[in-house]
Formats: C-alpha cells, sequence, structure tokens
C-alpha cells in the first residue's frame, strides 16, 4: 500500500491532535491555519488512511492505584514461524502485557508488563511458562522510576526530507 503524501498542514494537524485529542474542530482548524471545512475533510482523510488510529486518554494509573512496571526480554526456544504466531497468539490474550515488540538482536521479543506488584508479575510469568508458548529464556527490569513517558510522535522530524 503506498503511503499517503503528506504536506505541512496535514503534519501540523498529526502534531495537535496528538497533543490534544479533545480539540474542538474549530480549535484545530484556528491552530492549522484553515477554516473548518477543509480542516475536517483533511482529519477525515487521515482517519480514513489509517494514519489516526484512535483518540485514547492516558491514565496516571499509580494516583489510581499501586504498580509494577516491567520490561521482559523473551527469547523463545524454537526459531518456525509456529512458533512465533503460538507465543503472539497467547500475549494478545493478556491485558497485563500492554505492548510487545518483536525485535532483532539477541532477543526475540520484549514486553511491556503493567501489573498490581512484582507478585502478580511474577505469576503471570508462571502462567506463561506453564502454558508452554514456546519460551526459552526470559529476564525482568523493573522500571523504578520513568523518566520519560511521550505519546507525542515527532511527525514533522520524521517525515521532512534530510537537510
Amino acid at each position: 500500500m503506498a503511503s499517503l503524501k503528506l504536506d505541512p498542514i496535514d503534519i501540523r494537524i498529526l502534531d495537535e491532535i496528538q497533543r490534544d485529542g479533545r480539540i474542538t474542530k474549530l480549535a484545530l482548524a484556528e491552530r492549522v491555519g484553515l477554516s473548518p471545512t477543509p480542516c475536517w475533510t483533511r482529519l477525515r482523510r487521515l482517519e480514513k488512511a489509517g494514519i489516526i488510529t484512535g483518540y485514547h486518554a492516558r491514565v496516571a494509573l499509580r494516583l489510581v492505584s499501586p504498580v509494577a512496571t516491567v520490561l521482559v526480554e523473551v527469547t523463545l526456544g524454537a526459531h518456525r514461524q509456529a512458533d512465533f504466531d503460538r507465543f503472539e497468539r497467547a500475549v494478545k490474550t493478556i491485558p497485563e502485557v500492554v505492548a510487545c515488540w518483536s525485535v532483532g538482536g539477541g532477543v526475540d521479543y520484549i514486553l511491556k508488563v503493567v501489573a498490581r506488584d512484582i507478585d502478580a508479575y511474577q505469576r503471570l510469568i508462571d502462567d506463561l511458562l506453564e502454558r508452554e508458548i514456546g519460551i526459552d529464556r526470559y529476564f525482568t527490569y523493573i522500571v523504578t522510576r520513568t523518566v520519560k513517558d511521550d505519546a507525542v510522535l515527532p511527525v514533522a522530524d520524521l517525515v521532512s526530507p534530510q537537510a
């Protein structure tokens, strides 16, 4: 599928809605320098093209309940497509696994797990190991402090031609 060609106004729209997903259509149009109808048309085109995939609230979970955030490196025992598929299907069913990346290098996956506490995390890992979904090794990294967790992507920097 060919990527949608973005112009500077499209990029400004993406930047603005990342920073404020609840922005009104009128305010968005003003911020990007368009009248409301053309701005709305561009926004719908970006949504239909799949570039805008949703609007979400960021929840400060630690203000509601103590949580443990854990990063996990996972290496599978076998590396056939069926092994990857089995692992990925299982991970997609676990709500505490909030992100999973297939990576190159010395491990196969990196998971981000948010659990009630370390004991709950360990029970989750024990359950994964009992399911026999192909995990050979895993390494746990407990997040002790979040330094940066920015959901805003640097769209303008990424799509602009190199200087």
